[in-house]
């Protein structure tokens, strides 16, 4: 792992169906990520075009995913930092003539090149009527700039098989872009307990921190807090969050102190 890389989480109130103006916002928040020294950026998952599936013109956005991941592999050579852009909807031939849409992560290294991708694996019950799932592949670990590092999507949070599967292959830190908001939760739950969702994320970041002896860098969506959670958070074992943002938009940049992994890895010993 590089010792004590900075990094940063980024968080906006994505806009639906205007990748433009998304693509600009992410790349205003890199580029101050960057000013702050940030060695590796991350960005919330649908976060050129938001979740919108069932308005056909998120379907033909999805056709330009490759000119954006272009652009941040450019941005990313120009500014020597790391991206991981949120995810990406890409687009993809199936059998019998059908269209896959993938919902995929990549790691963009600080020299423009791609290091590694991920498809989301679990995906969240109102996804699967739009989304393929990547069930029959491997959650891998790979080398980065800022350490070992492996990348799930969202709802794969839930599952702490995905997480034994990256800390097998040697991974210290996990990376997950999310769109997680409050409607994720039925109204039973929230009639419960109108926070369930963010009591959710909160928890389990930390416990899966504490379970894998590994960081966290978790980056979800911001806004009106009605409709968002934001969350995005730096989060270790032992100490738990070194920075979380509320809902508000922006970046948060922080040291990631690889030494408080290894403390904890000496701690709870498998």
């Amino acid at each position: 792992m590089a010792p004590n890389p900075r990094v940063s989480v980024i968080q906006w109130q994505i806009k639906p169906l205007d990748p433009e103006y998304n693509h600009a916002k992410a790349c205003e928040y890199i580029r101050k990520a960057a000013d702050q020294k940030a060695e590796l950026a991350v960005l919330p998952e649908y976060h050129l075009s938001g979740w919108v599936p069932n308005d056909p013109l998120w379907s033909t956005q999805a056709t330009d995913s490759p000119r954006y991941l272009a652009n941040y592999q450019t941005l990313a050579k120009e500014l020597g930092i790391s991206l991981v852009p949120g995810t990406i909807i890409e687009k993809r031939p199936g059998e019998n003539n059908a269209t896959l849409f993938y919902n995929t992560a990549y790691f963009i290294s600080n020299d423009g090149s791609i290091l590694s991708s991920y498809r989301k694996k679990n995906i969240w019950h109102p996804e699967r009527p739009h989304l393929t799932s990547s069930t029959h592949e491997r959650h891998i670990a790979f080398d980065t700039p800022v350490g070992r590092v492996g990348m799930l999507i969202c709802w794969d949070l839930a599952f702490p098989e995905a997480f034994r599967e990256l800390i097998a292959d040697g991974a210290k830190i996990v990376i997950i872009p999310t769109f997680w908001t409050p409607h994720d939760a039925s109204p039973e739950a929230r009639k419960s307990n109108p926070n369930c969702e963010a009591l959710f994320l909160e928890s389990t970041i930390t416990a899966r921190c504490f379970e894998n002896t590994c960081a966290v860098i978790f980056a979800n969506a911001a806004g009106p807090e009605e409709d968002f959670l934001g969350l995005s958070q730096i989060t270790l074992p032992i100490t738990g969050p070194v920075g979380k943002m509320g809902a508000e938009e922006g970046v948060l940049v922080r040291e990631l102190d690889v030494g408080v992994v290894d403390a904890a890895e000496a701690n709870y010993k498998e």
